[in-house]
């Protein structure tokens, strides 16, 4: 795996490539904007740190909270499963979802129970701690957990595919659909890049990597509140 290659030329490598500004876009109907720019470009943004996990606990993120209509019963992660629903669930009293169908995309298969489906962080609760979040406070770890805001946050794939991921970074571990590495790549790098979370040299190696594959890839995120 990219994992075990060498970790000795990845702190020069980031000194040495040019940083390329990334190029602002209205976005929505909001006032927030949109940043563009090509993935080989988006990767060098991402600032170089060594990870620490001193002190994780996956409860220092408070999830699933209510969600954004904290009236309706919903809490976040049923917010997600209607939101990516290919054929829409029935919403049943207290949200319970009936029916509906979904495309997990890092395996490639249909679903068609929500209790089937994990809704994932695509940048794992453990991995953002590692990355900066120890020094977040209780609402902005609070916030990331439940970032629907930005629809590559959070994603709905099948529990098996979720749980082969675990905690792993793209050095580690990449979605079992190959023709799907790209677009995972873009998201792992735009949810980083969206929260101003670091990479450490591994990662840095194996970004630079598949970045190198994946040539017309445009990475595009919002920086987060």
């Amino acid at each position: 795996m990219i994992k075990n290659l060498r970790r000795a030329g990845m702190a020069a490598a980031l000194v040495v490539m040019p940083l390329v500004a990334p190029t602002p876009a209205h976005a929505h109907d909001r006032s927030t904007e949109t940043y563009r720019l090509p993935m080989a470009a988006a990767v060098h943004l991402l600032p170089l740190a060594a990870e620490v996990r001193d002190g994780y606990q996956r409860s220092s993120f408070k999830h699933w909270n209510t969600g954004q209509n904290p009236t309706d019963r919903c809490n976040t992660r049923a917010e997600v499963l209607i939101s990516e629903a290919v054929n829409p669930p029935e919403v049943l009293p207290g949200c319970k979802l009936s029916g509906g169908r979904w495309w997990s995309y890092y395996d490639a298969k249909w679903v068609t129970a929500a209790s089937a489906l994990d809704v994932d962080h695509m940048v794992p609760l453990a991995e953002a701690w590692d990355s900066g979040a120890s020094q977040w406070t209780a609402q902005r770890r609070e916030a990331y957990a439940n970032d629907i805001d930005a629809q590559t946050s959070l994603v709905a794939v099948s529990a098996a595919s979720n749980r082969s991921k675990a905690d792993q970074d793209p050095a580690e571990w990449l979605p079992p659909a190959i023709d799907v590495t790209c677009r995972y790549t873009s998201e792992w790098i735009a949810t980083k890049l969206r929260w101003g979370l670091t990479i450490d040299a591994v990662e840095l190696e194996a970004l630079t990597q598949l970045a190198e594959a994946c040539p017309v890839t445009i990475v595009a995120y919002e920086p987060a509140p």
